[in-house]
């Protein structure tokens, strides 16, 4: 017997809700047209909008950041440009008190164009008579002043005793200058002479130096000539004389047959060196032409029996082939026949089985209540 009085498993049961809750899920899914053909991934969509969220607020606070950093800058360009403007001002400053101290009015260089205190500063008009600034137009000497006459005589006659005494050293210097520029001359002179007389000296030996060793050269020249010559006569008679010699005991005058042999073969002669051929060889062909006629008559034989015995194979194949193919067509008839027989068979029980199937099978017919059991569970 069974026992149906046994307690409940909570656990077990509520792992079969549970599976029978994820089973309803899923037939919820499955059997929702739009569902299955939109195929709608709620997790996939969920964490599209969390990373969306996670982007916008990466966005916020990258945006953020710039907009410190601009501020921060803004800041850093004003206090660079307040301390711009600071030194600009100091450098003004600077330049002010540089023109106070350094650029006064007095060491400009057209100031005396406008000094006040320039009368004062002002030199006299004359100081003495060589003062530079007396000219023509100066009205402050005129012809016939002449107040240094003395001193001036007196400078001039020094000044002449000393140009009198410079010339003369100058004239003494020059004679001295000379006399020695002519003694260097006539050493020069002589230093070339000698040397004029050394270099003619060298070139008279070395022409009789090359006269030697020409006129050696030559005699050297003459005695190979010579020499040559006689070994050129001495070779043109050997060449004549083994050149008769070769013609004398060469192959065309001794007729050696062996000159006629082709270098293409044993069997092929030359025919500008062919003599002909000797009895021997005559002999020798004739031989091998029976023996070639024999053999022939010897093929030709075997030849006229071998077609006969062909002949009489052929036929025997024919007669054997006809034979085989009768055989052939009266089996292929009887595999017809058989194959007909059987055919009639398979269709007689073929129409025996559809009416069976007919009457006995398909009785009962599906209903509307057979087709709704399909498609009610997920697996």
């Amino acid at each position: 017997m069974y026992k149906l009085d046994l307690p409940v498993d909570y656990k077990e049961a509520a792992a079969i809700e549970r599976r029978r809750q994820m089973e309803e899920e899923r037939k919820s899914r499955i059997f929702n047209a739009k569902t299955r053909t939109i195929g709608v991934d709620r997790q996939a969509i969920d964490q599209q909008i969390f990373d969306k969220k996670q982007y916008e607020e990466y966005e916020r606070r990258r945006h953020e950041a710039f907009a410190a950093d601009a501020v921060r800058n803004d800041m850093i360009a004003e206090m660079l440009q307040k301390r711009q403007e600071e030194d600009i001002r100091a450098l003004a400053r600077a330049e002010n008190e540089f023109r106070s101290l350094h650029q006064q009015p007095s060491s400009r260089r057209e100031f005396d164009l406008y000094d006040p205190d320039a009368l004062k500063k002002d030199k006299p008009a004359r100081v003495h008579d060589d003062d530079p600034r007396c000219g023509i137009s100066s009205l402050q000497k005129f012809d016939g002043e002449d107040l240094n006459g003395k001193a001036r005589s007196k400078f001039q006659a020094e000044q002449a005793r000393n140009w009198f005494s410079e010339q003369m050293q100058e004239k003494e210097q020059a004679k001295q200058n000379q006399d020695m520029a002519d003694k260097l001359y006539d050493l020069k002179m002589r230093e070339l002479d000698e040397r004029a007389c050394d270099l003619a000296k060298a070139e008279q030996d070395c022409r009789r130096a090359i006269e030697m060793a020409t006129k050696d050269f030559n005699a050297a020249q003459d005695r190979e000539r010579k020499e040559k010559e006689r070994l050129k006569k001495q070779q043109d008679l050997d060449d004549n004389l083994t050149e008769i010699a070769n013609h004398i005991y060469g192959d065309i005058l001794t007729e050696n047959p062996a000159v006629s042999q082709s270098a293409f073969g044993p069997h092929r002669v030359i025919p500008d060196r062919w003599k002909g051929m000797t009895p021997q060889q005559l002999e020798k062909i004739r031989n091998d032409q029976e023996r070639q006629r024999m053999e022939n008559e010897r093929l030709r034989q075997e030849e006229e029996l071998r077609n006969k015995e062909w002949e009489r194979q052929q036929n025997a194949n024919a007669r054997a082939g006809l034979l085989l193919e009768r055989e052939m067509e009266r089996k292929r008839k009887d595999l017809e026949k058989q194959q007909a027989d059987e055919n009639r068979r398979l269709a007689l029980e073929q129409k025996a089985h559809l009416d069976f199937l007919d009457k006995e099978v398909y009785t009962n017919p599906p209903t509307a209540s057979y087709f709704m059991q399909f498609n009610t569970t997920t697996r």
